[in-house]
């Protein structure tokens, strides 16, 4: 097993000249990111940063997140990210329970300042607070690294495999997130075998939609691309004509996002204005995506292969992965089968086996696991068994080729006069209306039935859709006890980085 440092290394021995990071005046090979991020490494070292201390990083997507993650990785601390929509008090506690020594910020992006919101804060761990980019993009982290000597590539065989490599708290959709902590050896054999089974090889250019601070931008994003030798091109902000216009300048080959990202593209009135025939590969992954979504990917965008996939904080971001050549509702309708050399379970609430095609929740076991949630052994002992077990919370269905179809989360389950009822399978039916463009379903009192469903739903535009219009039709299609008893429109719904809707903060 190899380091992440390890890993740019070889992938600098092997094609220095390959490009490796574009964005905006930043455009590095391998060559010249293995030097930037020896430099950077040699900075942060100077302040006192070394193996087993925590440094974070609070930022968009952007060179310099790069730089800085595989500079602290390199002297064997351990990254804790944060999410830029954080608040000061949000961000101040997870700097607060991973005790970084170091935060690495930006100032002025989208006009936040976010070194000020964290005035006031008691942060007895952080000794060092750097601005790595401003609203006037001068670069301060090139004055950061001023009169800096470099480390040597020999000081990176200082960090082993099993080291941590990063901290990631759980996006949090219900409850206090928890840190889950993964090694560099795990995730970096976790994410060869997924970078392989999509295709994705040297000479490729990425364009990274998702967050960095998220496994799906980070570990499938920019870690793939050291991998394969791939170009990581940074997206902070997304907007539909700017994408589109990078996909044909930058001859952008691979992309991941959420099924809104690809269906904003499709929507765009000036989609046909731009040569985006580069598109070879795209990642997706959500509970519910339309069939005709994956089929317009495909036909209207010219997207050659497309995988829809599974994962958590807690698997380093990957439990399963549709296979290349899968038909378009394969792709839509389940994730795919377990990523190679994993193991997956799907388990009744005494933990015990289900029938195939039976209901049951995921339990997945392998080389992906977490090694446990940061200072938190009951939380960890929870959720992992004693047999190496991690249990997802999520409900599914396998079925006879393997392929996993998720249902729902565990505690999501609606009881419908004892029936229990999947708002997921509810929102994937009501998917098929062609007046709903977005919906969650949630549970809500009934004095008769205990619980009942309830739809948030957001209309296709130009439509004039009525609650009643759908409701007759999901009791043409829906169990009655799936049919929602109401439907609440509203304008969109409330979504964490990751894509994942935060029912919490839809209106009661």
């Amino acid at each position: 097993m190899k380091t992440i440092p390890q890993t740019l290394v070889e992938t600098a021995a092997a094609a220095p000249e390959a490009l490796a990071l574009k964005d905006g005046s930043w455009s590095l090979s391998y060559d010249d990111l293995l030097k930037q991020v020896l430099k950077t490494a040699g900075a942060l070292k100077r302040l006192g940063l070394g193996h087993g201390d925590r440094f974070a990083i609070w930022a968009p997507n952007c060179a310099e997140w790069v730089i800085t993650a595989l500079a602290g990785q390199s002297l064997g601390a351990v990254m804790v990210t944060l999410n830029t929509r954080y608040k000061g008090g949000e961000a101040a506690d997870i700097i607060r329970r991973a005790n970084c020594k170091i935060l690495l910020t930006v100032d002025g992006f989208l006009g936040v300042d976010y070194p000020a919101m964290l005035a006031g804060e008691d942060l007895p761990a952080l000794e060092h607070t750097i601005i790595i980019k401003d609203a006037t993009d001068t670069s301060p982290l090139s004055t950061f690294l001023e009169g800096t000597v470099p480390i040597n590539v020999a000081d990176l065989n200082q960090v082993k495999p099993d080291d941590l490599s990063d901290i990631i708290f759980t996006s949090g959709t219900t409850g206090s997130p928890k840190g889950a902590m993964t090694t560099h050896g795990q995730n970096v054999a976790v994410f060869e075998t997924f970078s392989d089974a999509i295709g994705m090889m040297r000479g490729d250019r990425y364009l990274i939609v998702n967050p960095f601070f998220h496994s799906f931008g980070y570990k499938a994003g920019w870690l793939c691309c050291l991998i394969q030798g791939a170009a990581i091109f940074p997206l902070s902000v997304f907007d539909v004509e700017d994408v589109l216009h990078r996909i044909e300048q930058d001859k952008i080959t691979v992309m991941p996002g959420a099924p809104t990202i690809f269906q904003s593209l499709l929507a765009h009135a000036s989609l046909s204005k731009y040569d985006i025939s580069s598109l070879r590969v795209a990642t997706t992954g959500a509970a519910v995506i339309p069939v005709d979504l994956i089929a317009k990917m495909t036909n209207d965008l010219g997207i050659d292969h497309v995988y829809s996939a599974y994962g958590l904080t807690e698997s380093s971001g990957v439990v399963t992965l549709c296979s290349k050549g899968d038909d378009f509702e394969t792709i839509a309708t389940t994730c795919g089968k377990p990523l190679k050399n994993t193991e997956v379970r799907l388990v009744d609430d005494a933990g015990i086996s289900v029938p195939t095609g039976e209901e049951g929740e995921i339990w997945v076991r392998g080389f992906n696991v977490m090694q446990g949630y940061l200072d938190n052994p009951e939380a960890t002992a929870e959720t992992i068994t004693a047999d190496g077990w991690l249990k997802t919370g999520d409900i599914g269905r396998q079925d006879a080729r393997g392929y996993i179809r998720i249902t729902d989360r565990k505690k999501d389950m609606i009881i419908v006069g004892g029936f229990n009822c999947y708002p997921a399978e509810v929102e994937q039916s009501l998917m098929l209306h062609d007046d709903i463009a977005d919906v969650a379903v949630t549970g809500m009192a009934n004095e008769r039935l205990g619980e009942v469903a309830r739809a948030y739903v957001v209309k296709t535009p130009g439509c004039d859709t009525n609650e009643e219009a759908i409701l007759s039709w999901a009791r043409d299609t829906l169990a009655n006890f799936k049919v929602p008893r109401k439907i609440d429109f509203v304008d969109s719904l409330p979504r964490n980085a990751s894509g994942k809707v935060q029912k919490f903060l839809l209106p009661d």
